[in-house]
Formats: C-alpha cells, sequence, structure tokens
C-alpha cells in the first residue's frame, strides 16, 4: 500500500468504530505471520474472528489477570495486531524482543486519554512519545520523524495547559493511525477492519 495520510483521512472511525477507541492497541510487525506472532508472544488458544468489531465482546469476556486478547491478521508482509482495552503492543518487555530482526510500529489510547506511541526497530526503541504531549519525544532516534509527524497532524510545540485545544486533541487518534501509515505502508481502512479474518488468543504480559 502506498500514499501517505493524515489525521484526517481517520475520521470513520470515531463513526464505525467508537467502542475502539474508548481503549486500543493497534500494532504492526513486518515479516513475521499472526501464527508466529502469537508464539512468539506465548500466547494460549486459538479462534477465528472476521472483522474488528467481532473481538470487543471476547476481549471482556475471555480477559484474565496479567492476559490479554489479541487478534492478528496478515496484510501482505506485515500482521496487525488488535487490541480492545489492551497494551501488550506497547509494552516493551514483549516488543523489544519481538522487533529483533523485524519493525514493529504500536500506538495505544486508554478510557483516561493516557497515549503513547512506539517504533521498535531490530530491538531498538527508536521513537516513544505520548501524542498529547508530542513535543516531548524519547528513544534511540527521537527526532528522526519530526517531518512526518507534523504531517500526519501532531503538534510538535509545547503547548499552553490553559488554552483551548479541544480541535487539535480530537484528531490525535487519527494522526497516530496516519503516522503509522507513514512508517509501514499499511493503510487501515474501514473495508479492512471489517473484512479482515483475526487468529485470536491470550497472550501473557511479560513483567520486568
Amino acid at each position: 500500500m502506498t500514499g501517505v495520510t493524515t489525521a484526517t483521512d481517520y475520521g470513520w472511525l470515531k463513526e464505525r468504530y467508537a467502542l475502539l477507541l474508548e481503549g486500543y492497541c493497534i500494532t504492526l510487525v513486518r515479516d513475521i505471520a499472526p501464527e508466529e506472532l502469537l508464539e512468539e508472544l506465548e500466547a494460549d488458544g486459538r479462534s477465528r474472528i472476521v472483522g474488528v468489531a467481532g473481538l470487543s465482546g471476547p476481549t471482556y469476556e475471555t480477559r484474565a489477570p496479567s492476559r490479554l486478547f489479541v487478534g492478528a491478521t496478515a496484510i501482505g508482509h506485515w500482521t496487525l495486531m488488535v487490541e480492545f482495552n489492551g497494551y501488550l503492543g506497547i509494552t516493551d518487555q514483549a516488543m523489544l524482543p519481538l522487533s529483533r530482526g523485524r519493525t514493529v510500529v504500536s500506538h495505544f489510547l486508554d478510557a483516561n486519554a493516557v497515549d503513547r506511541f512506539c517504533w521498535y526497530e531490530n530491538g531498538d526503541l527508536r521513537l516513544h512519545f505520548e501524542p498529547l504531549f508530542a513535543d516531548e519525544r524519547y528513544g534511540s532516534h527521537p527526532d528522526e520523524l519530526l517531518t512526518e509527524m507534523r504531517e500526519s497532524g501532531f503538534d510538535l510545540e509545547e503547548r499552553d495547559e490553559d488554552g483551548d485545544h479541544d480541535a487539535y486533541y480530537a484528531v490525535l487518534t487519527g494522526a497516530s493511525f496516519a503516522l503509522a501509515h507513514r512508517l509501514t505502508g499499511i493503510r487501515l481502512t474501514p473495508e479492512l477492519f471489517a473484512t479482515a479474518e483475526f487468529l485470536c488468543a491470550l497472550a501473557p504480559v511479560p513483567r520486568g
């Protein structure tokens, strides 16, 4: 998939996947198949579900302490992993080893507006930041994607806490999707979200 997108190209998420936006983690991993991904994450059990919306119910029915329900589907050379109210894709203890010899791009938002964007490459966390505070960036290459971040919709200047930023905050999730598209070449669309078949399992959350 080619081309670039911006935050405004993802308005369909709020219209069609409002429940997902209450808490999600989206992860793209290059050069790995869904089954191999789940094996590397030491996930238990297997089931198949068509469409992102179908992942919601099992997430809350099967979730257990320190285990998260994940769904994985192949897109070209990449595997997309989706979590409702999960965070495995931005857990360094899981993603750093998974990224050895690969690229991993993930972004996360929870019900308390805590958010994170991560870019892992070959065992290295090259970039991570909170979309709400994109002026503060960390990782081994924190400033490598400044142009891509701005073009995706992020404001890289420090924001006045007393200002009215509601319009900006409303596009941050779309900006994360757009930046992930620029990094991976994979554009997530309403059609893909509706028709993709996910291989699902319960994955442990590594500690320490």
